[in-house]
């Protein structure tokens, strides 16, 4: 299957025979894939296949229960917690429901992190707020809370806190969930300019197939039957999928 990224790219993720079971429910059943370092990757399956379960053990929330995940060439599922704090700051994170702090202002949401993580003077930091708040259209927005801004300029400021450190990977869970149409447009739009500006890798679980198609590079397709990757390959090529109805019933919003 020819790929959009070629075989001499650089690998940045490496998942090898991972599994993941909970007490006897087995959920993802020994799946291996590479992410390429600059790609936007997005994992897709019907409810109850095991997207938001991969993410976790991407994001180091759990710890797989066979596997490994190298990170970087770092062996995630192996390290040590100085290595695993290591690998998370390299990453950032939007989460489903933002996460924003409603008492603090967005500045102070990003300026948190900086604390924590950084050595920067409190001008330095006002000045990465700034820089970052502005790579999202959020320029002048400092000193407002998450209850004074749009569902929509939330996730964008959810983003710019994702984006503190300045992340090599940044991981989304369903970035468009609760957005109406139009600015779930407005924010994959910002994705893509954000991944082709920066270079940033971009690993991002999702649903919505508007958005599928119009960001990603490359497509993995769980399926909860087979507990693994049903599908792998770009946009054009799973919507042109002949080899499995389900796939091609998926990518083109037909039933059976």
């Amino acid at each position: 299957m020819i790929e959009y990224f070629n075989n001499n790219s650089d690998v940045i993720i490496s998942v090898k025979n991972l599994s993941v079971q909970y007490d006897d429910r087995v959920i993802i059943d020994n799946i291996s894939f590479d992410v390429y370092r600059g790609e936007v990757f997005v994992i897709v399956g019907r409810s109850g296949c095991g997207k938001s379960t991969l993410l976790r053990q991407l994001i180091g929330l759990e710890t797989p229960t066979t596997g490994t995940i190298i990170i970087n060439g770092d062996n995630f599922t192996e390290a040590d917690e100085k290595m695993t704090i290591s690998i998370m700051r390299r990453n950032g994170v939007l989460f489903q429901f933002n996460g924003l702090f409603a008492s603090m202002t967005l500045a102070e949401n990003i300026e948190l992190i900086l604390e924590k993580y950084t050595g920067l003077t409190p001008r330095q930091m006002r000045s990465a707020v700034d820089l970052k708040l502005s790579l999202v259209g959020l320029s002048g927005f400092q000193n407002y809370k998450p209850s004074e801004i749009s569902g929509g300029m939330k996730k964008r400021a959810a983003l710019a806190r994702a984006m503190a450190l300045d992340p090599e990977i940044l991981f989304f869970d369903e970035p468009s969930s609760g957005l109406d149409p139009i600015t779930a447009v407005s924010l994959d739009n910002l994705i893509k300019e954000l991944n082709s500006s920066l270079k940033t890798t971009m690993i991002i679980v999702t649903h919505d197939l508007a958005s599928i198609l119009s960001i990603s590079h490359r497509i993995i397709m769980l399926d909860a039957n087979i507990k693994g990757i049903l599908a792998t390959g770009t946009p054009e090529e799973l919507k042109n999928y002949k080899a499995n109805q389900e796939v091609y019933n998926f990518f083109n919003r037909t039933f059976c």
